[in-house]
């Protein structure tokens, strides 16, 4: 498969290029900010732009960390972001029986 962006020969079950960091195949942008209950490192806050915009993580990280120390807006946008952002919800899955109980 090849990237739709950058052109180069990516894997084919690849959900984002390892060389542009462009998200390829079905999988698409969320339509919502949320925390993401998966994936995160401290919160969630840059998982959550970082899918929300659709851009690599590590990017939203370091630009993060960049206007922290050189500015100290981040510093207090990320709390403010921790407790404005609501959480991801969960999905929860029917128990493995459940299916064959409902259609007797």
């Amino acid at each position: 498969m090849y990237c739709n962006y950058c052109g180069k020969v990516i894997q084919d079950d690849a959900a984002v290029c390892a060389y542009c960091g462009i998200r390829v195949g079905a999988s698409i942008a969320r339509k919502q900010l949320v925390r993401p209950q998966q994936g995160r490192k401290i919160a969630g806050v840059c998982l959550g732009f970082a899918e929300y915009f659709d851009i690599d993580v590590v990017l939203v990280r370091l630009m993060w960390l960049i206007g922290s120390f050189m500015t100290g807006i981040g510093l207090l946008a990320y709390p403010i972001a921790w407790i404005v952002m609501p959480e991801e919800p969960l999905l929860l899955t029917a128990p493995v029986g459940a299916q064959h109980m409902a259609n007797p």
